[in-house]
């Protein structure tokens, strides 16, 4: 007698998600608007669970954050540095390059930012000129700790998130033995204060010529984050390289098919991330606490990681 088997068929469901294949450019704008609103219908939910009043937490966020020329001030020396970080970070996330180690990339900009107005430069030098070398350094500083993961993932395929997160305090410790050691103003974990030619200018400096700007006590940096952002979506979106950039982000075998040098693009792409992260840390120092010190930066770089993946 036959035994007859059963055949079992896997469970189909009349609804399936899948991804767009091209996305409208009206729903691109929408979107994280949308995301929005519902991460504040969640929050207000939250807060009225508690017995709070949604309208008052969220009208004094708001007038704390903006109503004032404090709050503005305030709001946009914090950005300063997430924008800077956040973009390098998000440029090696589109690559699907994972660098994690935007804070040591950070300190290592702040770091030869520091070099620069303390060390390498006198201090009668034109502010101009002091603030571009000390930018043009803190970038190169981020770039080349950027290279060694870029490197070593390029030519070894050596895993970029170990490489990167362990770099981050190889950066912390090398700053603070400068910050304690030969820097170290009296044994104190900080250097001396910078000289006033490698303080970069703030926003009220530029009242008279634009008045949105009088009482904004934030400095430069932040017109420096939104031109780059700028640049960024440029580079990425209108550019031959941007172009390349994005097709080893989506298929790395497509892209090898096609000629498009995986290596070279790899350790640049990281070398450009790194050095806007490295921005970001002399955006700060020359900005903000105007020396190098210990504890400058309460974790720009790892909240970067949160921002790119926002983007």
């Amino acid at each position: 007698m036959k035994q007859t088997e059963a055949v079992s068929h896997p469970r189909t469901f009349p609804l399936r998600l899948e991804r767009r294949l091209e996305q409208p450019r009206w729903l691109a704008l929408l979107s994280p608007l949308i995301l929005i609103v519902v991460a504040l219908l969640l929050g207000a939910l939250l807060l009225a669970f508690i017995g709070t009043n949604p309208w008052t937490v969220y009208r004094r966020m708001a007038m704390t954050a903006f109503g004032d020329a404090y709050g503005w001030s305030d709001t946009t020396i914090k950005a300063t540095p997430l924008i800077l970080a956040g973009l390098g970070v998000a440029l090696a996330f589109r690559m699907r390059l994972w660098n994690i180690g935007a804070e040591g990339q950070l300190f290592l900009g702040a770091f030869m930012a520091t070099g620069v107005a303390l060390h390498w430069l006198p201090p009668e030098t034109p502010q101009p000129v002091m603030l571009t070398a000390m930018a043009v350094a803190g970038f190169l500083g981020g770039a080349l700790w950027g290279a060694i993961p870029g490197l070593l993932k390029a030519r070894l395929n050596v895993n970029e998130i170990i490489t990167t997160l362990m770099l981050n305090y190889v950066a912390i410790f090398w700053n603070n033995y400068f910050v304690y050691g030969p820097w170290s103003e009296r044994g104190f974990g900080l250097t001396p204060q910078y000289p006033r030619s490698a303080w970069m200018p703030r926003l009220t400096d530029f009242g008279s010529t634009v008045p949105f700007f009088r009482g904004l006590t934030a400095h430069l940096g932040i017109v420096l984050g939104i031109v780059l952002a700028l640049l960024f979506w440029f580079i990425w979106r209108q550019t031959k390289w941007g172009f390349a950039l994005r097709v080893i982000g989506d298929n790395p075998n497509a892209a090898r098919y096609a000629g498009i040098p995986l290596a070279r693009n790899i350790v640049l792409a990281m070398m450009l991330s790194g050095g806007l992260a490295g921005l970001a840390g002399m955006s700060e120092v020359a900005g903000v606490v105007h020396r190098l010190q210990e504890r400058f930066s309460p974790g720009y770089g790892f909240t970067a990681i949160i921002i790119a993946w926002l983007a």
